[in-house]
C-alpha cells in the first residue's frame, strides 16, 4: 500500500531526518545558552547528549523541542536553510524499524 504524504511537507526518509536532527543539535549547541535551555527543559546532562547523538531518542529530543518553541523553530530553519515545515516533517520521521 503507498503511503500518501502532504506534498508541502512530505515525511522525510529516515536518513534525512537523521541528518536534520544531528545539524539541528550542531545549532542548538552552538549557542550555550539554547544549549543550556535545551538540556534543562529534556532533562538531559552534557554526558548523555554527548552519547546520545545521533540516537533516535536524541533526534526526537532535538526536533520535538524545536517544534515546541516556534522562535527556535524559525531560527533554526533559517540558520540551516531549510522551511520549517522540513524539521516538523522530520520530527515525524520513524527512527527504528
Amino acid at each position: 500500500m503507498e503511503k500518501k504524504t502532504n506534498p508541502q511537507h512530505p515525511r522525510p526518509v529516515d536518513d534525512e531526518a537523521a541528518v536534520l536532527a544531528l545539524r539541528a543539535l550542531a545549532w542548538l549547541c552552538a549557542d550555550e545558552a539554547r544549549a543550556e535551555r535545551f538540556l534543562a527543559l529534556t532533562g538531559l546532562t552534557p554526558e548523555q547528549l554527548r552519547g546520545g547523538a545521533g540516537t533516535p531518542s536524541l533526534n526526537e529530543a532535538v526536533l520535538g523541542h524545536l517544534c515546541g518553541h516556534e522562535p527556535d523553530l524559525l531560527d533554526a530553519a533559517a540558520a540551516l536553510g531549510v522551511e520549517p515545515g522540513a524539521i516538523v516533517a522530520a520530527s515525524g520521521a520513524r527512527w527504528s524499524a
